[in-house]
């Protein structure tokens, strides 16, 4: 089997699992569902390894067309695919996660009616993914880029009958609108301008606009670099959910727990990161860009992690941390660390899968309940769970010589090589969101496996603020959430606790093992572009990296490995020590507005819906109203039928039936003609 038809299975796989389960699962069951969705990612995966192993042990990339759609004006709109290590890295990162979802989907969703259409839309979403990461064009990637989105559209809808649920899935699509209308204006002037939608010839073309410049309004000129650059990330804001684009993030939780693995860990939201490194070559010429992208992520790293310490939701407690992880890669990216960026992509894909899945495995093993007030005590009850969350926590806070270490220092570091005017800020917000990390992570996995069983008791309204609102797996409302008086938790079956096993070990070692190739190897040698003159941060820590070894004894003495420890032990001692020191925080918070900022998400949803939405509305009201009502119907329309009715009964009154009147207007016709004529030849 030659290479082409290789890359043109591993995509055509889980489309052909999504088809079969989709169309006829039905007729076919949910045995068979599961068995043709699972089987076909697991082909996915098993080829992409094969292809990722193929490229680093010296096989060729390829770059072709498979398929031309359309030829306007010269230009060719292909479908066509660009492998090389970035896109097999990340082909695998999707598929083995995609894979260990699918597994896990298998014991959370059992009880599920739309069992078939949740297999279905899995797989497909991971099709749409591949199709995304393998494109070699500017159109294929927009094909995958929507494609993702209106998947995650109808999963994080899935239980459709849940108000919270269709409000949720619809603000994601729309705001993903937002920032899909920005990459679509990019993408429009990438082709004005470079005259073709294939990176290879756009990279080429890319040194010689350095300089161009760009009118959008009279008299006021842009760096076409600039614009292009900013608007493409415009659109990784939606999809990776920087400030102020991120709001649908949190309330995508609204969806069953497997998907907020896969969209919200390991691939949809990792999209824009990936889409930036893979733009290196354009956003190296525009400091100016980096400088923009480089704050967002700064902002996002730490105002979302403050977040995550006040949340009571089990899951959205992982979901603010995913916000903050995601601002860290960003930042990466503005420091022009393209390949830190894309490390600590692949390293949180892991252990947050893996927090996601072991959240979703405590929700199972809790009936349902998802506030973390009403859980305590699981780890005797729930080993497997516990161990592999805490792995998943201790990676996530970067603990030395975990996964999650290796690509977060490499971050910070970074940052604080950058000469970019934005890095002082950018710095003081990674090494802080440390601390800030650290005390959500820990705050969640305190309350959820140690302290006193605060479970089974009598049913508790105050208390229960984050859980009475979630319906159950069937989306009917359910009055007994949560576990009964006197029952005790339960650890989940083998097809849950499986992949948190296997998410796990990549958690703890694969950190240690990828940090010399993909970042100071030749991994992205020719893939990844870095002005090194410009933007000198990568020369710096290559200098100073000794080893995986040195560099987790080395960070020992520095400031984020004490900041880590610092958020976990002050954690440890609220929680479990001292529970009377957050209760008279929250107090104190709550009186000087604060809790209320926290509270009211730093009133961004209050914008968006009380400003933008209801502003369109009254907008809307007024075109109706006055513009189309008014003026089309009633001036337009009507008022035309108005003026013949008018003129018609005026007309009327002349026919009057008698012919001597008639022939009167006859005569006066006629001496008129004549006047005229007369007139004429004297002149």
């Amino acid at each position: 089997m030659d290479m082409k038809t290789i890359y043109l299975l591993i995509p055509l796989a889980p489309l052909f699992g999504a088809l079969v389960a989709g169309l006829f699962g039905w007729a076919i069951g949910r045995r068979a569902s599961h068995v043709v969705t699972i089987g076909g990612v697991a082909v996915s995966f098993l080829l992409s390894a094969y292809t990722l192993n193929h490229l680093v042990s010296g096989g060729d990339n390829f770059n072709g067309t498979v398929y031309t759609w359309l030829t306007v004006n010269g230009v060719d709109f292909n479908v066509g695919f660009l492998v090389d290590k970035l896109t097999a890295m990340m082909m695998c990162v999707v598929t083995f996660v995609s894979l260990m979802v699918h597994i896990y989907t298998i014991g959370y969703m059992s009880e599920d009616p739309g069992y078939q259409r949740f297999f279905s839309y899995i797989s497909l979403f991971t099709f749409s993914m591949l199709m995304l990461v393998m494109a070699n064009n500017f159109v294929q990637l927009f094909f995958g880029w929507e494609a993702v989105g209106l998947v995650s559209y109808l999963l994080i809808g899935f239980w459709f009958k849940k108000p919270t649920a269709t409000f949720a899935n619809m603000k994601a699509f729309l705001i993903n609108r937002v920032g899909d209308f920005g990459f679509l204006l990019g993408i429009g002037l990438v082709l004005a301008y470079f005259g073709s939608l294939d990176y290879v010839d756009v990279f080429a073309k890319a040194p010689e606009l350095k300089d161009a410049t760009i009118s959008l309004f009279p008299n006021v000129t842009w760096s076409l670099m600039s614009v292009t650059c900013i608007l493409l990330f415009i659109g990784a804001m939606g999809k990776s959910a920087q400030f102020p684009l991120h709001v649908w993030l949190p309330d995508s939780m609204e969806g069953p727990t497997p998907i907020s693995a896969l969209i919200h860990a390991a691939t949809m939201v990792t999209a824009g990161i990936f889409m930036v490194a893979r733009m290196s070559p354009l956003f190296e010429l525009s400091d100016t860009a980096l400088n923009f992208v480089m704050v967002i992520g700064s902002i996002t790293a730490l105002f979302m992690g403050f977040l995550g310490i006040i949340q009571n939701d089990i899951k959205r407690v992982v979901a603010y941390s995913t916000l903050s992880q995601l601002g860290y890669m960003t930042v990466a990216l503005g420091a022009s660390a393209y390949s830190v960026a894309v490390f600590h992509l692949m390293t949180h894909a892991f252990f947050k899968a893996l927090l996601f899945l072991a959240a979703g495995s405590v929700i199972i093993g809790m009936h349902h309940d998802q506030d973390i007030r009403k859980m305590g005590g699981l780890r005797k009850y729930m080993p497997i769970t516990w161990i592999t969350s805490l792995i998943g926590s201790l990676a996530l806070i970067g603990t030395p010589f975990l996964s999650g270490f290796y690509s977060k220092d490499s971050i910070i570091e970074a940052v604080h090589a950058s000469n970019l005017p934005g890095a002082g800020f950018a710095y003081f917000a990674v090494v802080a969101g440390v601390f800030v990390t650290a005390f959500y992570s820990f705050r969640m996995y305190f309350l959820v496996f140690h302290g006193e069983e605060r479970f089974g008791k009598a049913h508790d309204h105050h208390s229960h603020d984050a859980a009475h609102a979630h319906d159950d797996d069937h989306g009917h409302a359910d009055e007994h959430h949560g576990l009964a008086p006197g029952q005790k938790p339960h650890e989940t079956p083998w097809v849950v606790t499986l992949p948190l096993v296997m998410l796990a070990i990549p958690s703890l070692v694969i950190g240690y093992f990828a940090i010399d190739p993909m970042l100071y190897g030749d991994f992205f040698k020719g893939v990844i572009f870095v002005n090194h003159e410009a933007h000198p941060a990568m020369e710096v820590m290559k200098e100073e990296f000794h080893g995986a070894v040195a560099m987790g004894i080395h960070s020992l003495t520095t400031m984020p490995f004490w900041l880590a420890l610092a958020g976990v032990v002050v954690s440890w001692y609220f929680y479990l020590v001292k529970p009377s020191i957050p209760a008279a925080l929250d107090r104190f918070f709550s009186s000087i507005g604060i809790k209320k900022l926290l509270d009211e998400k730093y009133y961004m949803d209050h914008l968006y819906i009380n400003g933008f939405a209801a502003g369109g509305r009254v907008l809307g009201t007024l075109f109706w109203k006055v513009g189309d009502t008014f003026i089309i119907d009633g001036l337009l329309v009507n008022g035309t039928a108005k003026l013949v009715g008018m003129f018609s009964a005026a007309a009327r009154k002349l026919q009057t039936g008698y012919i001597y009147h008639y022939a009167f207007a006859m005569i006066i016709g006629a001496i008129g003609l004549m006047t005229w004529w007369i007139a004429g030849l004297l002149a």
